[in-house]
């Protein structure tokens, strides 16, 4: 998709708008429907996946093939009037293939023999990092640079991504040949972890008859410009987070540090992860003010795959569970 970007997909010079709370909120209605025209019956998937974007974070959807992954980060793209780039991961993929390289300019340039940076697909507003866990280990930490510095650096120059820059990868859970699982630290660059699922009955039947992907995608129209979505992302930055919530959220972290059957909990990164969805969250919903709802909503989602589960302990839950277990035993602040 071609938004207001130069060459290497930055934004161009337009000014960022100033959004009230109540403005940035309609804003995200909108976003939120125009993708649920594309993707039927997943609102709260959708939903999740707007509240990461305004969060300014990055998106792992686990699940089987063919639910709507790659539909999901096409639809975000093309409602933000965004450019889109999809990135097959491949065991023989290289980190120049993400990042890009410095080639020779073309006879009868000025400087003739010279090297011209010619950017890679990460070079996108919406990257869909499609299958992350077949790539090596050595793509995978050149896409962990992008995700936590915002730029990419080739041949020992820094090049800064465009904004927004949003990273929504994919990953089939059920399939292990030829694949690198995360490491820990590339997963806690991810914001969020989601599945899916499979619709319900009539969603399907729905999806069947109609079949959005192929009849609405192609003709889907932006409904929020890319500096309007920086000036959303401003405002959840700004959203009342008070001490007692704080104190809340960091006691549900404390007791993942401390849980039996983790090896290690979650991060001070993640900590501040939860608390920017949270604002994400409430921006979403309208208001200028977070709620305890909006950690507990939340904390799954941002929290469980950033824990590591004991393989030694006689106990045997996933970290979903371990949180859900935590969240039901910490005290909601009054």
């Amino acid at each position: 998709m071609a938004g207001s970007t130069d060459a290497e997909g930055t934004p161009a010079a337009h000014p960022v708008p100033q959004l009230s709370t109540a403005d940035a909120a309609a804003c995200a209605t909108r976003l939120r429907r125009n993708i649920e025209r594309v993707l039927r019956g997943k609102a709260e998937v959708v939903r999740r996946a707007v509240e990461a974007l305004v969060a300014q974070g990055h998106l792992l959807l686990e699940d089987v093939p063919g639910v709507g992954k790659t539909t999901l980060a096409q639809a975000i793209a093309r409602s933000v009037d965004a450019r889109f780039r999809r990135i097959q991961f491949t065991s023989d993929l290289l980190p120049s293939d993400l990042l890009g390289a410095s080639m020779p300019e073309a006879r009868g340039a000025a400087a003739p023999g010279a090297f011209v940076f010619q950017p890679g697909p990460i070079f996108a507003n919406v990257v869909l990092a499609d299958e992350i866990n077949r790539a090596s280990p050595k793509v995978q930490s050149a896409l962990l640079e992008a995700m936590s510095e915002g730029a990419a650096t080739v041949e020992g120059v820094t090049h800064p991504l465009p904004r927004p820059f949003f990273v929504v990868a994919t990953q089939n859970p059920l399939e292990h040949h030829g694949t690198h699982p995360l490491p820990e630290s590339q997963l806690d660059r991810f914001l969020m972890r989601r599945a899916i699922g499979y619709p319900n009955a009539e969603d399907e039947a729905a999806v069947l008859r109609e079949d959005p992907a192929a009849s609405e995608l192609p003709s889907l129209a932006p409904v929020v410009s890319l500096e309007t979505l920086l000036a959303m992302q401003q405002v959840a930055e700004t959203t009342k987070f008070d001490d007692a919530l704080a104190d809340y959220l960091l006691r549900i972290v404390q007791e993942t540090r401390e849980h039996e059957a983790l090896a290690f909990g979650v991060s001070p990164r993640g900590a501040i992860g939860l608390r920017r969805a949270a604002q994400a969250r409430a921006l979403v919903d309208g208001r200028d003010y977070c709620i305890p709802e909006d950690v507990r909503e939340l904390a799954v989602d941002v929290l469980a795959h950033r824990v590591l589960v004991d393989t030694h302990s006689a106990r045997s839950e996933e970290g979903e569970w371990i949180i859900r277990e935590i969240l039901e035993r910490v005290s909601v602040p009054l």
